[in-house]
């Protein structure tokens, strides 16, 4: 018989021996709730789950030890968290936003433990240490309350939380292949968790988010604190949590505007009408002399000159939710600059005329569209930079970028530093696209290779064969 068969067989008869032992009675008491809870046919995938893949991943950090042992203690303690969440979902109704952080709190506490391992001075083992503790990310597919909560779908957050961990994984695996099989070993288990792992187990159980009780008990958030007049200075704050309801902000402190601050003044409860004055007959645009209706040259031409707005919407440049930039609607601005930026998050760039933005730091994916004249200058990019619907644009990589794709564009310059000589460029649909490399010595001129926009099809030996039109002078 299979020996995972077997084993659930096994784990199956233990829990009901458990509930056997405890009696039965008339009523359902939250005990009993519990163990029937336990019995469910996805809580015990789950302990399938961690038996056969997380156990795996122990058992090679034990022949390592350490640092990275003690990182995957942490994992091993994330998944045992949300195995009890999960029981306590099937018993709980769907809270609110912040019921919902103070009931995911123990895995958040996990997760919060894990990343104190990073912290601070770089550690031995740094990227076994960077690559557990970023892939604890993809548990918090469990927090998936809908289309509007600010995740992809479950089946696509574990996989894009993954591809944030692999970065790191693969270093493992490249540093110690021809070192010592433990740490390749060890690097393996950990992609298996979660691919396939974890991400078949909520295909199969939750692909559309945790299912929550509909006539369980009730979560509620934790009561504020209310601090003593003579409590001394209250500590730095702790990690952001990763369930949080409220989105991280930008780099720089803003203030509250927009509708936002429309809304905080009605609630604050003062009378909206107390600030408005009354319009008088004199006031009014149609009794108004100097309103004849016609609008001089001058002021006409000074509207178009405004080079600070875009006809679509405000300028923003600001992280949503944590994860991503946007960069949107900037115009003949020549100092844009991201610095406070991370391997997790993507940078989106819409609608830009006459701009140049910096991004000083390594990012996960760089997006520009529908953008005029716009320069952009990254250092790092972890998956790739996309040039889509542009016209006139510059890309400048100052560091490495593993795929650069031109889609529907007319005229871009790609400028490529040493380190990314071997970036996969990609085009379609495109024009005028050149690509700038640096000279042989350090003070060679940069050279200057056009790709081709032309190809011609020969039909030779059963299929065609694609060769690009080369032009020569006569």
């Amino acid at each position: 018989m299979d020996e995972k068969l077997i084993q659930r067989l096994e784990s199956a008869v233990t829990r009901l021996e458990a509930l056997s032992a405890g009696g039965f009675s008339g009523g359902v008491s939250p005990g009993e709730g519990e163990a029937a809870a336990v019995l469910d046919p996805s809580i015990i995938a789950f302990d399938d789950l961690r038996s056969q893949f997380v156990r795996r991943v122990r058992s090679a950090a034990e022949k390592i030890g350490g640092r990275v042992l003690d990182v995957t203690k942490i994992v091993e303690e994330a998944f045992e968290a949300q195995r009890e969440l999960l029981i306590k979902i099937r018993q709980t109704q769907k809270p609110d936003m912040s019921g919902l952080a103070e009931f995911l709190k123990p895995l958040n506490d996990v997760i919060v433990k894990a990343t104190k391992m990073i912290e601070g001075r770089r550690p031995d083992f740094f990227n076994h240490l960077k690559a557990a503790v970023d892939s604890l990310t993809a548990l918090a597919w469990i927090a998936y309350t809908g289309k509007d909560c600010g995740l992809s779908m479950p089946i696509a957050h574990v996989e894009e939380s993954w591809q944030m961990a692999e970065f790191y994984n693969n270093k493992v695996l490249v540093e110690f292949r021809n070192k010592d099989s433990n740490h390749v070993e060890w690097a393996k288990a950990l992609k298996e968790l979660y691919l396939p792992g974890l991400r078949d187990y909520v295909k199969s159980h939750y692909p559309l988010g945790p299912v929550w009780s509909a006539t369980g008990k009730v979560a509620v958030s934790a009561p504020p604190k209310a601090p003593t007049p003579s409590a001394p200075m209250p500590p730095p704050p702790p990690p952001a949590s990763l369930f949080s309801s409220e989105s991280p902000q930008a780099s720089s402190s803003r203030p509250t505007k927009g509708m936002a601050a429309v809304f905080d003044e009605i609630n604050s409860g003062k009378p909206v009408t107390s600030g408005l004055r009354k319009v008088t007959d004199d006031m009014k645009t149609k009794n108004r002399a100097d309103r004849t209706g016609i609008i001089s040259a001058g002021e006409k031409e000074g509207r178009v000159s405004s080079p600070s707005f875009s006809k679509a919407g405000p300028p923003k440049l600001e992280l949503q939710m944590g994860r991503k930039w946007v960069v949107e609607n900037h115009i003949g601005k020549k100092n844009l600059v991201i610095d406070d930026c991370d391997a997790k998050q993507s940078v989106y760039i819409f609608g830009c005329k006459d701009s140049v933005l910096q991004i000083q730091g390594k990012v996960n994916n760089i997006t520009v569209d529908k953008c005029t004249k716009m320069g952009v200058v990254f250092t790092d990019v972890v998956a790739a930079c996309e040039v889509v619907n542009c016209n006139g644009v510059e890309v400048q990589c100052q560091g490495s970028a593993p795929t650069i794709s031109v889609d529907n564009t007319t005229g871009c310059q790609l400028y490529l530093s040493k380190g990314s000589l071997e970036t996969s460029i990609t085009t379609a649909k495109s024009s005028e696209i050149n690509v700038l490399v640096p000279g042989a010595g350090p003070d060679s001129d940069w050279g200057e290779h056009a790709l081709p926009q032309q190809f011609s099809h020969v039909y030779k030996n059963g299929q065609f064969v694609t060769t690009p039109v080369s032009h020569s002078g006569g």
